[in-house]
């Protein structure tokens, strides 16, 4: 849901309602911009999901700060996941810094300050939810912020946002956004115990979150065809006898699901207009599936029409829409 885009602003007011929105939604004590009034640009989305919010924030070079004067004013309790996408920046937090660049991830920890920044056009994602939902230590939480960048759950935490993303507009008022939030924090909670946690910790979050886990490293991978159970298994350093028992308690058909995800993406582009110059077979392919016989019956199945005549259709509803203003 779009909240503000400062080109729909007269010069004088922009910068200005930027930082009561950054203020008001996201805690922020004060934003510096690096271009004047009448060339900064920014467009800020955001979502409700469930306990979550997600941000998506563009535009020209700023540096947010958020003070630890106010942090130690305000109540807000609550952790930030910064996804940059866009541009070179970085972030501060205690006397940690880093420099970051496209599809990093960072965690802040509200009670503590922060500062993040970036310069020339940039993009980031920020998911916020309150920090008792970790139902980690603060010590802990506070302790991995340094090293979440080493994390080997990070990259599947950085595609689950991203994935949040594309559908947050699907997904915003609807039931799934609860189950939604409860897996993705899971995955910050196995973020933040792969780097800090104790042994024993790591092993109770590990069991409690493998699911997830598991879930997250398929979605990722979904377009390979050699994603089966077997390579799942190793990739989680388990049994496929024990992958099998952990979908059957969480109500989960593992090959089923792989399938279900691959076909919504082949539909997705068999009836977007970029696509329209590929063949079915070739859109079949690049979502994993290697027999166009068993893609084409799969499909049927669960959509009750063929690929062709999904495509045909979509095309023609397109071709009725009015035009564009």
């Amino acid at each position: 849901m779009l909240v503000l885009d400062t080109n729909d602003l007269r010069v004088g007011d922009r910068i200005a309602t930027f930082e009561a929105v950054a203020a008001g939604e996201g805690g922020v004590s004060s934003v510096q911009e690096e271009q004047d009034e009448a060339t900064t640009w920014k467009r800020l989305e955001l979502w409700h999901l469930g306990p979550l919010t997600l941000f998506h924030t563009q535009g020209t070079g700023m540096r947010i700060t958020r003070s630890l004067r106010q942090a130690r004013r305000d109540v807000m309790d609550t952790v930030a996941i910064n996804i940059h996408q866009q541009g070179v920046g970085g972030f501060a937090w205690a006397d940690h810094r880093r420099r970051i660049g496209p599809n990093s991830a960072t965690m802040h920890h509200m009670p503590a300050g922060y500062e993040y920044w970036w310069s020339g056009l940039g993009s980031t994602l920020a998911l916020m939810f309150d920090t008792e939902r970790l139902g980690l230590p603060e010590e802990t939480i506070r302790a991995s912020i340094p090293t979440l960048e080493h994390s080997p759950v990070g990259r599947l935490l950085i595609n689950h946002v991203l994935g949040l993303h594309r559908i947050a507009d699907e997904i915003d008022i609807g039931p799934e956004a609860d189950a939604l939030a409860s897996a993705t924090v899971e995955l910050v909670r196995a973020w933040v115990v792969s780097v800090a946690g104790d042994d024993l910790t790591r092993r109770a979050v590990g069991r409690e979150t493998l699911l997830t886990r598991v879930l997250a490293y398929a979605r990722t991978h979904l377009r390979e065809p050699d994603l089966t159970p077997q390579r799942i298994a190793w990739a989680h350093n388990t049994s496929v006898r024990t992958l099998y028992r952990l979908c059957d308690d969480g109500g989960v058909s593992l090959e089923k699901w792989i399938v279900r995800r691959r076909l919504e993406g082949a539909r997705a582009d068999l009836a977007a207009p970029r696509h329209a110059h590929r063949t079915i077979d070739t859109v079949a392919r690049s979502w994993g599936f290697t027999n166009p016989a068993f893609f084409s019956r799969r499909f049927r199945q669960t959509y009750g029409t063929t690929p062709s005549r999904w495509r045909r259709l979509s095309q023609q509803g397109r071709l009725l829409l009015p035009p564009d203003d």
